[in-house]
């Protein structure tokens, strides 16, 4: 495939994620589709090999979910935190960005681009809400945890922490919280698409698809391994408690 001599638009049709490589070079895929992307380089003052270089790598690249099994908590909460960086900082502003450019003749439903207009940002400040929540709480609990059975702890604070949080409440709060994207996913009639789908719309319905796959992935991490290690956790330090008071 010749990437500088072929349309924007025929580069993202072949391969979605190309929109987001372009992005952050400040392409707006929807304003250059009909230009080559030599044009567009030759245009914007950027050396077409390196934007090249990094769509080829993007083209390659596979998702990858390191095993954590059988990491500690806190290269777990490492990584999800990580993880919520890149959904704040990066994802989430680029889908919007996105959906901000969509017209009413862009889909099917013409009330449902203004619609999506509307829910998304809403949806956005309340998914930041949650994961900020998320990591002030459960995770501070939890990285106290495995501080204190590693023997660094104050007895005073961590009893206090103990007293106020409950792994298992945790967890069963964190599985009964709604689906969070059922709302985008109805509004898209779950991201179809036809022949006459536009290219704008297509990238749009594609990210959100990857953000939710990307969402159960996380919360997969967070229920399978996160969660029986932190209740693990709590268990050793609620046995050592009780040794204590025992030998007290």
């Amino acid at each position: 495939m010749s990437y500088d001599k072929s349309k924007i638009a025929e580069l993202i049709e072949k391969n979605y994620v190309f929109a987001s490589v372009l992005y952050y070079f400040g392409i707006e895929f929807y304003d250059y589709s009909e230009q080559t992307l030599e044009q567009v380089c030759r245009q914007r003052g950027l050396r077409v090999e390196q934007v090249i270089s990094s769509l080829e790598s993007a083209a390659t690249q596979q998702p990858e979910v390191p095993n954590l099994s059988s990491v500690p908590v806190d290269i777990i909460i490492a990584y999800l935190k990580h993880t919520h960086y890149i959904f704040v900082k990066h994802k989430l502003p680029y889908i919007a960005r996105l959906i901000q450019e969509l017209k009413p003749g862009d889909l099917v439903n013409s009330a449902a681009a203004e619609d999506l207009k509307f829910i998304f940002p809403l949806y956005v400040e309340d998914f930041i809400r949650h994961i900020y929540k998320e990591e002030d709480t459960l995770f501070t609990y939890i990285l106290q945890l495995h501080k204190a059975n590693g023997g660094d702890f104050h007895p005073g604070k961590l009893f206090f922490m103990m007293e106020q949080n409950a792994i298992e409440e945790f967890a069963v709060e964190h599985d009964c919280h709604d689906d969070e994207m059922e709302g985008i996913r109805a509004l898209t009639q779950n991201y179809a698409i036809t022949d006459q789908t536009s290219l704008l719309v297509k990238v749009v319905y594609r990210e959100l698809q990857s953000f939710e796959e990307n969402l159960k992935t996380h919360a997969h991490i967070e229920d399978e391994i996160l969660f029986p290690k932190a209740l693990a956790l709590e268990k050793n330090i609620k046995q050592k408690w009780r040794s204590l008071i025992t030998l007290n």
